[in-house]
């Protein structure tokens, strides 16, 4: 318990000052309630009912008003620090959110290969609402509980000291080491059974992430069925999970309870046997009361504790994930960049697969270069080499003679234009998605890269125009707008470098016409990778490889390869047969 309460502590470390503030406000709300409630209830059933003292108006008047001021200090007090370690716990909580999204926008594609989208999602939402509840707990107990027992502890201490007889009724005290098992007990079930639960969560948020991304092909199959028994099964593994945290939470403070009062009743015996005053007996049996409750509540922020430190550990492996890509201390500066790019000896593996072995290629700038191959022989992986998704493993890869890992990956990237088979457009104005190419673009030089793009056409018939909300992924676009979407943002960047990845593969024949006019001006004067199955649109490039099972087999000029190299031969007459 005392390793999660330090982790948490690091966590509101930002905000120290007011959690010690805090801790000082609530101890004067824990002080009021185990030692000023307990010597008001001896002075009140001592000194006023029982008879011995003749009080006047004033004096009367005077104690009455003790206990709402003493209320009114404990309330207030409470309020104060619940409120000042909400305010850290909660900041910190946006802290932790803002430092996990951060992470991933760092994170290499390669982390996202092997993760589960949802599961990522219910780490940043799920895991850290479960945290904010426990924080939350930790505002309201954490500090006011520990305080109460303390001071109540004095409280029988004193008395103690200043009545004869009293030490014996201490003697129900000596349950309160019993209660520590069954704690520890139900803290260590509650430890596995909330990290569980959050893993079903994130498996949860994982299943409907790719039910709602496939919706068109869910029920082009008619997956619907087996898609809800699935989502079922899901719902009822959570449940489970869930009813097993419930279990051992809600166990623990009936056993305390009954210790509790098994340590109230003794200690009634005993002061009834002593003939232990009235009063100092109401003082004491209010003052171990709060012993035993303030054990009970801090009994069940321990389960509670364990609960965030599940919570806690999913976000903090996503944290702690290695940033692989890492910029140079000294990185060179970009200045006009020609775009020559160089292969050396490269080699690049998924885990155990190979990808790309001993690659050599010259593409110089200026040139539009083809990448032919099989599915799987090299070409995307080629690709994204060039603006860094992945570090190359062995062997260099260059760009106008310099190693692409001695520029910063932001400058790297500014200098490369991406059009993708699918182009991945924000629920946001047309406007804002051309203008992801260059943020610092003016209205008129979005509009004018529609334009060059051919979108601008249709923008126009649009209600709203270039303030039309294009829907999330662009679903209220048809795909051959989603991609001249995608080819205004590359107008607009203007890099030297352009990737076309199949970017006219899935488009009906007239969207192609109108998208290869936009793509044969974009790609004047700078140099040009294209990767294409449909040799329509590859082979008038100055440049073309051949990729197959991560090497390249040869490279020329359409001619040159219909002539001497079998695999293109191959494949572009399986193209021919099949068109």
């Amino acid at each position: 318990m005392f390793k999660n309460l330090l982790r948490f502590y690091k966590l509101l470390q930002p905000y120290r000052g007011k959690v010690l503030l805090s801790v000082l406000v609530g101890s004067i709300a824990g002080a009021g309630t185990g030692g000023g409630i307990t010597k008001g209830a001896e002075v009140l059933f001592s000194e006023i009912f029982s008879g011995i003292n003749d009080l006047s108006s004033n004096e009367l008047w005077m104690i009455a008003a003790l206990f709402p001021t003493l209320f009114l200090l404990i309330g207030s007090s409470t309020f104060a620090s619940s409120y000042l370690l909400h305010d850290a716990g909660l900041g910190s909580i946006r802290d932790l959110r803002a430092k996990c999204f951060d992470q991933l926008q760092a994170l290499p594609l390669a982390y996202f290969q092997t993760t589960k989208t949802g599961d990522l999602i219910s780490r940043i939402t799920t895991d850290t609402q479960l945290l904010q509840v426990t924080l939350t707990y930790l505002a309201r107990n954490l500090i006011v509980h520990p305080a109460t027992l303390l001071f109540a502890l004095g409280y029988l201490s004193y008395t103690a000291v200043v009545n004869e007889g009293v030490v014996e009724i201490y003697l129900c005290i000596a349950i309160l080491p019993v209660v520590v098992f069954p704690i520890r007990f139900f803290s260590r079930k509650l430890q596995r059974k909330a990290k569980s639960q959050q893993e079903e969560f994130g498996h949860l948020t994982d299943k409907i992430a790719q039910n709602l991304s496939a919706a068109r092909e869910v029920r082009a199959f008619n997956l619907q069925e087996s898609e809800r028994k699935r989502f079922h099964e899901r719902v009822t593994d959570l449940f489970r999970a869930q009813m097993k945290v419930v279990k051992y939470t809600y166990s623990m403070g009936p056993v305390v309870e009954i210790f509790s009062s098994i340590g109230l009743s003794i200690a009634f015996i005993i002061g009834y046997q002593k003939g232990i005053d009235g009063g100092v007996f109401s003082g004491i049996f209010l003052a171990l009361y709060f012993t035993y409750t303030s054990v009970k509540k801090i009994g069940t922020f321990s389960g509670e504790l364990y609960k965030g430190a599940a919570a806690l550990d999913r976000i903090s492996e996503v944290i702690s994930q290695p940033i692989e890509l890492k910029d140079p201390e000294n990185p060179v500066t970009i200045d006009n960049l020609q775009g020559d790019i160089e292969f050396r000896d490269v080699s690049f593996s998924y885990d155990e697969t190979v990808a790309l072995n001993s690659i050599n290629a010259r593409i110089k700038s200026g040139t539009t270069c083809a990448l032919v191959g099989p599915s799987g022989a090299g070409k995307s992986t080629f690709v994204n080499l060039v603006p860094r998704f992945y570090d190359i493993q062995k062997g260099k890869a260059l760009i106008d003679g310099i190693d692409i890992r001695s520029f910063r990956q932001h400058d790297l990237r500014e200098q490369i234009a991406l059009v993708s088979q699918e182009p991945v457009l924000f629920d946001d104005t047309v406007f804002e998605n051309i203008r992801l190419g260059r943020l610092d673009a003016t209205r008129e030089e979005v509009i004018a890269a529609a334009k060059h793009a051919f979108a601008d056409e249709f923008i126009a018939e649009m209600d709203k125009g270039y303030n039309t909300i294009v829907g999330e992924r662009g679903a209220r676009l048809s795909g051959g707008q989603k991609q001249r979407i995608a080819i205004a943002r590359a107008f607009l960047r203007n890099a030297p470098i352009l990737i076309l990845d199949e970017a006219t593969s899935a488009l009906d024949s007239e969207s192609e016409k109108k998208i290869q006019r936009a793509l044969d001006e974009l790609v004047v004067g700078k140099t040009v990778l294209i990767i294409a199955h449909r040799f329509s649109t590859i082979k008038n490039a100055t440049q073309i490889i051949v990729f197959d099972e991560g090497r390249i087999t040869d490279s020329g000029v359409h001619a040159e390869l219909y002539e001497r190299c079998e695999l293109y031969q191959r494949l572009y007459s399986q193209q021919n047969e099949n068109s």
